[in-house]
C-alpha cells in the first residue's frame, strides 16, 4: 500500500512538510518518536500517512436473507469476491425505516421483509471490473440462500443503500418505549468475520436470556456489529444488570480473540474492562504511554486506563423524577422527557456546508448553546429544578432559546426527533405568564387581523411602510428592523376575487376540496390563491374557499398558546364538517398546513377532529400532481417557461412535516425544464424572526450561508421558485430577485380550454 511521509526533520534545524494528494484517501497514520531514559518525550521524528487511490467506479448490491445466520455466512462470500464494503442491517431496523418518512425512498428498494440485509460495495478503477465482481457476488449470494439480490449501479442508488445503513443509529435511538433507550454499552465489539455466524448466535442467546430486544447493524466485513439493547436504567436493578451483561459480552468477545471496542473507542463505557481485555503487561504499558504524554492526567482522564466503573457517570439514573408541570402541549412523557430525549450526539452541530437544515442558528454562530443539543440541555436543567415553572421564566434560559428559528428541522433530522420548536413555544408561554407578553409578540400573533387591515387600506399602508420616519418609529417602539422591507398589501384579496370569480358566499353543498385562505398570501400575494383555485377547477374539482378563521401559526410561534388554541378550536369547528366526510383540506403556505398537521394534535390530543384534520390536510401540490398525472390537467409543451432552468427552495416546515417531494415532482412535470432542488437549509427569515431588530443580522447571516449565494450564481434566465412566503420575501431582500410559488408556474403551463 503506498504511503507518504509528510513530516521529517531535515537535519539542519528545519522541518520537511508534505501534502496529501486529494485523489487519494488516507488509510493509516503512523508516528515515530524518541523517548528519553526517564520516560519523557524527547522528539517526534516522523509522521507517515498510508494512502489509498480513490476509485473511479463504485457499484453495490443488497442481499436479502431470511435469517441472520445466513447473512453472516454470506459475509464470507462477499469477502472472497473482494467487496470493499460489507454492511449489515437487521429486520428491526428495516421495520423502523418503513415507518420513517425520510427513509421511504430507500426502504422502497427492499424486496419483501428480510431478516437481514447485506450491503456490499465494489470499488475499482474500471466500471466493467466493478460490475463483473458484483455479478459474481450476486450468484454466490443466491447459492448462500439469498431470496433476492438488488443491484445498485448508479451513484444515486448506491447512496440510497448507504443511507439505509446509516439510518440505523437514529432509527434505534428514536424507537424506545417509555424511558427505554437503545444503549451503546456493548455496541462496539468485533470478532474475525469467519466467527460471525456462531458469535451472533451466542450474542443473541445472551440477549434472549435477559429478555432484551436489540438492533443489529454494522460492518460485517470487519466483524464489527453495533448491537444496542433497549433498556431503561430508571428501573430498579437495571444498572447492575447492564454491567453484568457488559462483562458477559466482554468474555464472549475475548473467547474469539476479538476486540471489546473496535471502532468508537473505549470511553467511559468500556475502559473499565481494559485490564481484563489486554492483560496486566500490556495494560501497564498503556499506562506508561499515558504518563509520558500526559504526566498530570489532564487530557481526557479516565479513558482507556485508570478508568472509573462504567456505572459511575450515568445521566438517566442521576436525573431523578421530574417535578409536576402543567403544559399546553401534550408531551407523551412530560416536557422534560421530551427535551431529555436528546442523547448528546451532536448531529445538530453541523457546519454551514453540511447537508440538511438543522440547526440554522448554530451553523451561523458556531456556539454550543445555539445548537439543538445546547438548548435541550438547558431545558432539562430548568425542568429538573424544584420549581420548573419559575425556571422556565429564567432570563438566561430565554436567551438560550431566543435564536431558535422554530424551523422544525430537528424534528426530522435529529436521530431522536427532539422537537425544539414545540419546546420553545411551550417555554415562551410560561415565560410570558411570568413576565408579561411583549407588545411586538402580540402584534405578530395577530397576523391575520393586521394583514386584513393592511389590505383594506392598501394604497395608504403600502406608502406609509416605505417612509423613513414611520420605519424609524416602528423600529424604536416595536423593534421591527427598518432595513427589512414590510409586506406589500393588495386591495383585491383572495376572498374578494373568489366572490367575483363566482364562488358562493355560502358553503358549497358537495365540495371536492376545501381551500384554506391563509393569513399571509391571501392579503399580500392573492395571485397564488387565484392560480390554485383556477387549477383545481380546470382539473374538474368543486372548490370551497375557507376564509373565516386563522390557523394560529403566528400565535404558536410567539408562545401565545391560549390565543393559538382559540384559533385552532375555531378552525376545527369550521373544517370538521368536511374532514368528517374525508374532504381534503388544501393550502399552499407550508407553515399553515404544517400547523394543521402538527400543532393541532399537540394541543388537542384527545380531540378526534384534530387527528382527522391532520390526516386530511395536504399541500395543494399533492392534489395538483395527481391531476397532472391522471390527465385532468394538460400541460402545454410550448409554454413560456420551456427551456429554462428552475431553482427550487423548499420551506423548512414543508421539508420537516410534509416533505418537498411533491413540489419537486410537480416542477419536474413542467415541459422542457431543468429542475434543481437546492439543499440550502433555512433561508433565515423564519416568519417574524427576520423582521425583529435583534435578529435581523443573524437572519441575513443564515441566508448567506448557502441560499443567497446559490441564487446569485444563477443567470438571470433561471426561474426561482420557493414555497414559503417568508422564503420569497428573504430572497427578494437578499438578492433583489423575485421567486414564484410552484403553482404559479403550473398555472402558466396548463392549457386552458
Amino acid at each position: 500500500m503506498p504511503s507518504r511521509t509528510i513530516f521529517r526533520p531535515t537535519g539542519d534545524g528545519q522541518v520537511a512538510i508534505g501534502w496529501i494528494a486529494l485523489r487519494r484517501a488516507v488509510s493509516s497514520i503512523s508516528l515515530k518518536f524518541v523517548v528519553g531514559s526517564e520516560g519523557t518525550l524527547v522528539a517526534l521524528t516522523e509522521i507517515e500517512v498510508g494512502l489509498v487511490p480513490i476509485p473511479h467506479a463504485v457499484t453495490a448490491c443488497a442481499g436479502h436473507f431470511t435469517s441472520m445466520a445466513k447473512a453472516m455466512v454470506a459475509t464470507q462470500s462477499a469477502i472472497a469476491e473482494g467487496a470493499a464494503v460489507i454492511e449489515m442491517v437487521d429486520d428491526l431496523i428495516l421495520g423502523l425505516a418503513r415507518t420513517s418518512r425520510p427513509r421511504q425512498q430507500a426502504i422502497s428498494l427492499v424486496e419483501g421483509e428480510p431478516a437481514a440485509l447485506l450491503l456490499a460495495e465494489f470499488h475499482a478503477q474500471d466500471n466493467a471490473e466493478a460490475v463483473a465482481r458484483r455479478r459474481a457476488l450476486d450468484r454466490r449470494w443466491r447459492q448462500d440462500g439469498a431470496y433476492a439480490v438488488l443491484s445498485a449501479g448508479t451513484p444515486a442508488e448506491v447512496n440510497q443503500l448507504r443511507e439505509l445503513r446509516k439510518a440505523g443509529l437514529g432509527l434505534l435511538m428514536a424507537a424506545g418505549r417509555g424511558h427505554e433507550r437503545s444503549l451503546a454499552f456493548i455496541e462496539d465489539t468485533a470478532v474475525e468475520p469467519r466467527h460471525l455466524p456462531e458469535y451472533v448466535q451466542r450474542f443473541s442467546d445472551v440477549l434472549r436470556r435477559h429478555d432484551l430486544r436489540a438492533g443489529f447493524y454494522g460492518h460485517a466485513s470487519a466483524g464489527c456489529l453495533h448491537i444496542r439493547p433497549f433498556m431503561s436504567l430508571r428501573r430498579p436493578g437495571e444498572v447492575a444488570r447492564m454491567r453484568g451483561i457488559a462483562d458477559e459480552i466482554r468474555q464472549l468477545v475475548s473467547g474469539y480473540g476479538g476486540s471489546n471496542s473496535s471502532e468508537h473507542g473505549d470511553g467511559l463505557a468500556r475502559s473499565e474492562f481494559n485490564r481484563l481485555v489486554y492483560g496486566d503487561r500490556l495494560y501497564e504499558a498503556m499506562r506508561q504511554v499515558k504518563r509520558i504524554f500526559d504526566p498530570d492526567a489532564r487530557m481526557n482522564p479516565g479513558k482507556i486506563v485508570d478508568a472509573p466503573a462504567m456505572t459511575d457517570s450515568l445521566h438517566d439514573v442521576t436525573i431523578g423524577p421530574p417535578p409536576s408541570l402543567p403544559t399546553h402541549f401534550a408531551f407523551e412523557n412530560g416536557m422534560r422527557d421530551a427535551a431529555n430525549a436528546c442523547m448528546r450526539i451532536g448531529q445538530c452541530r453541523k457546519g454551514p456546508a453540511a447537508p440538511g437544515t438543522m440547526c440554522p442558528s448554530y451553523m451561523a454562530t458556531r456556539e454550543e448553546e445555539h445548537s439543538t443539543r445546547g438548548r435541550a440541555n438547558a431545558l432539562v436543567r430548568a425542568l429538573s429544578a424544584p420549581d420548573p415553572i419559575a425556571a422556565l421564566g429564567d432570563h438566561d434560559l430565554h436567551r438560550v432559546l431566543d435564536l431558535c428559528l422554530e424551523c422544525k428541522a430537528c424534528k426530522v433530522e435529529c436521530p431522536l426527533s427532539v422537537d425544539m420548536a414545540t419546546l420553545k413555544s411551550e417555554t415562551l408561554a410560561h415565560y410570558h405568564e411570568q413576565h408579561g407578553t411583549p407588545a411586538r409578540a402580540r402584534l405578530f400573533a395577530k397576523a391575520r387581523a393586521i394583514n386584513k387591515l393592511g389590505s383594506r387600506y392598501a394604497p395608504v399602508v403600502n406608502w406609509l411602510n416605505r417612509q423613513v420616519l414611520f420605519r424609524s418609529a416602528l423600529e424604536r417602539f416595536a423593534g421591527i428592523d427598518r432595513r427589512r422591507p414590510l409586506p406589500q398589501f393588495q386591495r383585491t384579496t383572495l376572498e374578494r376575487w373568489y366572490r367575483k370569480h363566482g364562488g358562493a358566499p355560502a358553503p358549497a353543498l358537495n365540495p371536492d376540496v376545501v381551500v384554506l385562505a391563509d393569513s399571509f398570501t391571501s392579503f399580500g400575494e392573492p395571485r397564488i390563491g387565484r392560480a390554485a383555485i383556477e387549477l383545481l377547477e380546470l382539473a374538474g374539482l368543486n372548490v370551497e374557499l375557507e376564509t373565516s378563521a386563522c390557523c394560529g401559526r403566528a400565535a404558536f410561534s410567539k408562545g401565545l398558546l391560549s390565543d393559538a388554541k382559540a384559533s385552532a378550536a375555531a378552525l376545527l369547528d369550521r373544517l370538521s364538517p368536511w374532514t368528517d366526510r374525508r374532504v381534503p383540506i388544501v393550502g399552499w403556505e407550508p407553515s399553515c398546513m404544517s400547523t394543521l398537521r402538527d400543532e393541532y394534535a399537540g394541543v388537542f390530543p384527545n380531540d378526534e377532529r384534530a387527528h382527522s384534520l391532520a390526516q386530511n390536510s395536504f399541500l395543494i401540490q399533492e392534489v395538483l400532481l395527481a391531476a397532472v398525472d391522471n390527465g385532468s390537467l394538460v400541460l402545454d409543451e410550448s409554454w413560456l417557461g420551456a427551456g429554462h432552468r428552475i431553482l427550487f427552495h423548499g420551506h423548512c416546515h414543508e421539508k420537516a412535516v410534509m416533505g418537498s417531494q411533491h413540489s419537486v415532482a410537480l416542477l419536474e412535470r413542467l415541459p422542457g425544464c431543468e429542475v434543481v432542488a437546492l439543499d440550502a437549509g433555512c433561508c433565515g427569515m423564519a416568519g417574524s424572526f427576520g423582521f425583529e431588530k435583534e435578529h435581523y443580522d443573524l437572519s441575513m447571516r443564515i441566508g448567506e450561508l448557502r441560499l443567497l449565494p446559490s441564487i446569485r450564481l444563477e443567470p438571470s434566465e433561471t426561474i426561482l421558485v420557493a414555497t414559503g412566503v417568508s422564503c420569497r420575501q428573504h430572497i427578494t431582500h437578499g438578492t433583489g430577485r423575485s421567486a414564484l410559488h410552484p403553482i404559479e408556474l403550473l398555472r402558466m403551463a396548463v392549457k386552458t380550454p
